[in-house]
């Protein structure tokens, strides 16, 4: 809005310092700064509104039995970070670009159906809350929407099936007809991660939030010819403006972060985790870096294959000895290092170190081939 608004003013008036709305990168900064600000503002209301109206966690009996003293705490706080992603790239984004318009009905859509699933369960009482047949409909949806765009648009001609693989200078790997089918995959299982991640206060957010820096670096470079002539990647015309929603994310998950942090004052529910997920596979996959998301995503690939394992093990043993056995205390992996006896806020922590390490690893592979 904002962006088609001053380069109007510019063009037909042309006054001096207007031209700086036309770069992602002022833009993308624009946007960081009004989602925190728009998550700051509507937090509390939001909170308020969600207490007032008795909307909180039910107590988790496959969590650790000291998660009991956060029954009651608001949930749907995922609400506040739609909004505060939503509003921004709408303000700062291009928004005759496909790829703005195609992340923003991605995350809303994913937003929507981690809502009814949270509504079912915190309002209307149902233990599981949506049916994960129906939940995986959902995005098996957004994936289709989203691969028959990158796939049949002619604007992608060229490129649509294809992506880097890392480490290999001039190695890409050309999915053709599984595109679509590789794509619902990214997709489906990027939502379920981050939403199995979140399960410690400001874990999910926090680290989500740190794979969108690199995603937003990687957006940026893309978009650019000369930067990804000198990087060897595919050049993406128009993917700079990802820039501006990748800031938006790093703006209203610190945003959020601030209620989020131990001990929380609200939770994102699958409102939030669903619609973060989904978004962070969306990106990957339309800047051709989808082989990347077991480095870039490794906290929530670690925390999914923990569960894999898990049942995997239990099953096994259930069947060979008559009594299941487990590898880990508790799965996901986080939960297992609460039985060990290590605080929540240190657990948080270091998977915030871990994060950031392959964040750094992850743009390393850029200039490792």
């Amino acid at each position: 809005m904002f962006y088609e608004l001053f380069d109007y003013i510019n063009a037909v008036f042309n006054p001096p310092g207007f031209d700086v709305f036309r770069f992602i990168t002022f833009r993308a900064a624009a946007a960081a700064i009004t989602a925190l600000l728009i998550s700051w503002f509507v937090g509390p209301r939001i909170i308020a509104f969600l207490r007032k109206r008795q909307i909180g966690e039910s107590a988790k009996l496959e969590a650790p039995e000291t998660h009991l003293i956060k029954a009651g705490t608001p949930t749907m706080g995922g609400l506040i970070v739609l909004t505060s992603i939503v509003v921004p790239v709408l303000l700062w984004g291009q928004l005759s670009n496909t790829y703005v318009w195609l992340i923003l009905l991605a995350t809303t859509m994913l937003g929507g159906v981690g809502f009814v699933d949270d509504y079912l369960k915190v309002v209307r009482k149902f233990p599981k809350g949506l049916i994960g047949e129906y939940k995986i409909v959902g995005q098996v949806v957004v994936g289709l929407i989203v691969g028959g765009v990158l796939y049949f648009s002619p604007q992608f001609e060229g490129y649509n099936s294809v992506t880097t693989v890392p480490f290999f200078k001039n190695l890409v790997l050309d999915f053709s007809f599984f595109y679509i089918p590789m794509i619902i995959f990214v997709i489906t299982a990027t939502s379920n991660a981050v939403n199995l991640t979140d399960g410690l206060d400001g874990l999910a957010i926090g680290t989500i939030s740190i794979a969108f820096i690199a995603i937003a670096i990687i957006s940026y470079a893309s978009g650019r010819v000369d930067f990804s002539n000198y990087l060897n990647i595919i050049y993406l015309p128009g993917s700079g403006e990802l820039t501006v929603f990748s800031a938006a994310v790093l703006g209203a998950g610190l945003g959020f972060l601030w209620y989020n942090a131990y001990p929380a004052q609200v939770f994102m529910g699958d409102t939030g985790s669903l619609a973060l997920g989904g978004a962070l596979g969306v990106l990957m996959v339309m800047i051709k870096k989808e082989l990347l998301l077991p480095i870039l995503g490794g906290i929530f690939f670690a925390e999914t294959v923990s569960v894999l394992i898990q049942k995997a093990y239990f099953k096994y043993t259930k069947r060979k000895y008559g009594q299941g056995k487990r590898v880990f205390r508790m799965a996901p992996i986080h939960h297992h290092f609460e039985l060990l006896g290590w605080p929540e806020p240190k657990i948080v922590t270091r998977f915030y170190i871990v994060a950031i390490i392959l964040a750094i690893l992850s743009l390393a592979t850029f200039k490792v081939r």
